[in-house]
């Protein structure tokens, strides 16, 4: 089948903007030729399969730039996107451009390297119709997601062969607002189906607000946010040789109070329970005398195998620590290695005196010797008297205990009967020869967090980052309560929330907490901690969503099924193997389309679809692959607690999620390393020593056999795509279950009218020669 028309310049035209999380608009560039026209998308090769010929018409896209100003709930954008006809003819084009939502957008402006072209809007039956037609005439599905609602159509213009255009969109729209939250949606997911990379992709959201801006929030992509003052921030990302994978979608709220919270909630099924993301933020701090008193003891380790490179970032990363103290701070400095020394024999107050003496201690402190641990967090944890103010430990090391008490267990247990004042115990291991499985033990005892540096990492710069953080606590001791109006008798409302245990919130940063519930409608959340020796306490009106009210915020589940993966992990690492954890895993895996090193067999098309039904088999396969958490140390066990730390500290759907474009997986079931921002994983060491990211199982890339769009995934095996509300079906026993519709006939069409957005963008991931098993309004179809 050839590979029509459509879909890409899509991505790049209309890119922008429309909000409506679960009606994703975007352009589409139509061929007026009315002959084959090459669909600029990745193509799923196959190697029984002859090279297709190149079409006559085709084109790809250059750039793609989207700059935006939201003033309050009004958003100002501008598109500016070059392509290129790769074909060998001149084409006749036009746009179309889905509405997000009737009202949307009430004009548009439609220009070409500086003409402007007519752009009429049509209602959604004539829409539909077109959709149709197209994508009957090319045999491709593309432009399914995007049917059942309006557009705006553009009067054609010409692109000559070979020629470069650049098309502008101007428009303003209305955000959709709920519950206070602002939504802006930049459609960018049919771009996945490039087979080329957006040379240069950019995007900077202006946003400007009456009220004090507080939460700020992508659930989709890592973007970066510069904050000036209380209500102006800008929101960037600048990316080359990109191929999107979803919408970016990023969230604002405001609020006049001094801690803002912000409440999405999703229940796809009465039966089971919803899914909610909760962001909290407090306001920035621009008076340094309005934060509260804390004490650091940085702890770093000074034994021999610390010398060189590594002991001098580890005096920057004091020193970095010393400098951003506050006056009234209390503070002390412990290296060690066989002996453990301190700068003082108890917390000093932080002043100029005692900073010009502290920095002394720092270049005072050399590398040689054993690693005494126990003896280390002994010192450190004795220093501290007063639970009234918030107390911070940075432990450092880069090696295994080797003096004093060595033991795991007992080091950890020490540490946690003699942590009497609630101190938040954070650790960074050095380099693959710490014990990773040992500092995770100490965090999770101690209310703080591991943070890894590889080898080739830069540790001054992980330690300043992460004390940049905690350097401004504002509420501690924090308690959040959900009080709803219609509890279910027996049930709690709410639970498995994570984290677990949030302890303190700090100036200028942003917490994310995700959990299920089962109460819904208005509810109450309170907010309270201390400040200071003071109570303090905070009450917002929510409301938790019912069954099946939208999809509007359905990343919540995928949030949560990546943090519950992480404390899934977590658990049997630290306290062994069950098959009720691994069962959950595989289930949660499976069902949000997230590779784990320890499901990675999920993306190997080698398997029939029947095997994806088998729970046994899954489960062996799952409990073999986690024998690799039996490293403790070594390479292996601090590749194995960063990717834990991934999954449970995972702030988008970035994390866990199927590669970067073109990345394979490794054979020998390969492990996923942390990548460097936000969760993003790359593909590496593997359970049998195989490094090589690019190690090919059968010729596919991952993202070729495990296919996301939205919420929904599919996963491929052989020539069949499984849906993954379909992996309990057995195509040879449930066969009489099955109904076989063919594709693009009036059946299949007909079933369309009853298909929801979501449904669609699933069975948009069926590419040529392939036959797709789904679960539809309840029953199961294969479509040939």
């Amino acid at each position: 089948m050839s590979r029509n028309l459509v879909v890409r310049a899509a991505a790049l035209v209309l890119l922008l903007l429309m909000l409506a999380p679960a009606l994703m608009g975007q352009g589409v560039l139509l061929s007026e030729n009315d002959d084959h026209f090459h669909l600029p998308r990745h193509h799923w090769h196959y190697p029984h399969h002859p090279p297709r010929p190149q079409p006559v018409s085709s084109y790809r896209i250059k750039s793609l730039s989207i700059d935006s100003k939201i003033d309050g709930q009004v958003a100002t954008v501008q598109v500016s996107q070059t392509f290129v006809n790769t074909g060998s003819r001149q084409l006749e084009a036009s746009f179309v451009f889905p509405l997000p939502y009737d009202g949307a957008i009430d004009r548009m402006t439609f220009m070409v390297d500086g003409r402007e072209y007519e752009a009429k809007l049509l209602p959604a039956d004539k829409a539909r119709s077109i959709y149709e037609g197209y994508v009957r005439r090319n045999q491709d599905p593309a432009l399914l997601e995007w049917m059942g609602q309006g557009m705006f159509k553009t009067s054609v213009f010409p692109i000559p062969a070979g020629a470069e255009r650049t098309v502008q969109i101007r428009y303003t729209q209305l955000l959709r607002q709920d519950m206070g939250i602002n939504d802006f949606l930049v459609p960018l997911s049919t771009a996945k189906y490039t087979d080329q990379a957006i040379e240069t992709f950019s995007v900077k959201a202006a946003i400007n607000t009456t009220d004090k801006l507080k939460n700020i929030y992508s659930p989709t992509h890592d973007v970066q946010i510069d904050r000036s003052g209380d209500n102006l921030a800008i929101v960037k990302i600048e990316l080359k040789d990109y191929v999107p994978a979803n919408d970016l979608r990023v969230m604002f709220s405001t609020d006049s109070r001094g801690i803002g919270a912000s409440l999405m909630s999703y229940w796809p099924n009465e039966n089971d329970e919803g899914y909610f993301t909760l962001l909290v933020a407090p306001e920035i701090r621009q008076n340094s005398a309005d934060h509260q008193r804390k004490s650091v003891i940085f702890v770093v380790d000074r034994s021999g195998s610390m010398n060189g490179k590594k002991i001098e970032q580890a005096r920057e990363a004091a020193k970095f620590v010393l400098n951003n103290l506050r006056d009234d701070d209390l503070f002390n400095i412990i290296a060690y290695d066989t002996e453990v020394e301190t700068f003082r024999p108890e917390l000093q107050r932080f002043n100029p005196t005692t900073r010009t003496e502290a920095l002394g201690f720092v270049e005072g402190i050399f590398a040689g010797g054993s690693t005494n641990i126990d003896g280390a967090l002994q010192t450190a944890l004795k220093m501290i008297t007063d639970k009234s103010i918030p107390n911070y430990i940075v432990f450092l090391t880069d090696g295994l205990p080797t003096t004093g008490e060595t033991n795991e267990a007992q080091i950890a247990a020490n540490a946690k009967s003699a942590n009497d004042h609630a101190a938040r115990l954070i650790s960074f291991g050095v380099g693959f020869d710490v014990n990773s499985r040992l500092l995770d033990r100490l965090t999770r005892d101690n209310r703080g967090q591991s943070q890894y540096v590889r080898p080739d990492e830069n540790l001054e710069e992980h330690v300043s980052r992460l004390y940049s953080k905690i350097s401004a606590p504002v509420l501690t001791d924090v308690k959040i309560e959900y009080l709803f109006e219609n509890t279910p008798p027996g049930t709690p409302a709410v639970n498995r929330v994570y984290p677990a245990e949030v302890l303190d919130l700090f100036g200028g940063q942003q917490l994310v907490l995700v959990g299920r519930y089962r109460g819904k409608g208005p509810a109450k959340l309170k907010i309270s901690g201390r400040v200071g020796e003071e109570s303090s306490s905070f009450e917002y009106d929510v409301s938790f969503a019912h069954p099946n009210a939208g999809g509007q915020y359905s990343f919540a589940a995928r949030l949560w099924a990546l943090r519950r993966i992480g404390e899934i992990i977590d658990l049997i690492d630290l306290e062994g193997q069950n098959q009720e954890l691994i069962d959950e895993l595989v289930r949660l895996s499976m069902e949000h389309g997230i590779l784990t090193p320890y499901t990675s067999y999920l993306a190997d098309d080698l398997a029939s679809p029947s095997e994806l039904s088998d729970n046994r088999m899954n489960f062996e396969r799952t409990r073999d692959q986690l024998r690799m958490l039996e490293a403790a140390e070594g390479q292996q066990g601090f590749v194995q607690r960063g990717i834990k730390q991934e999954f449970k500290s995972a702030q988008n759907e970035l994390a866990g999620g199927v590669p970067q474009f073109g990345n394979r997986m490794p054979s020998g079931g390969g492990g996923l390393l942390p990548g460097g921002s936000g969760g993003r994983m790359s593909l590496g060491q593997g359970a049998g020593g195989n490094t090589s990211g690019d190690a090919d199982l059968s010729g596919k890339s991952v993202d070729e056999i495990v296919r996301r769009a939205g919420k929904e995934t599919a996963y491929l095996r052989g020539n069949t795509l499984v849906a993954s509300n379909a992996t309990d079906v057995d195509p040879e026993k449930d066969k009489d279950q099955i109904v076989e519709i063919t594709r693009y006939s009036n059946e299949y069409f007909e079933l369309l009218k009853s298909t929801t957005k979501d449904e669609n963008q699933l069975l948009a991931l069926q590419a040529a020669d392939e036959e797709m098993i789904v679960r539809l309004q309840g029953k199961i179809y294969r479509i040939k």
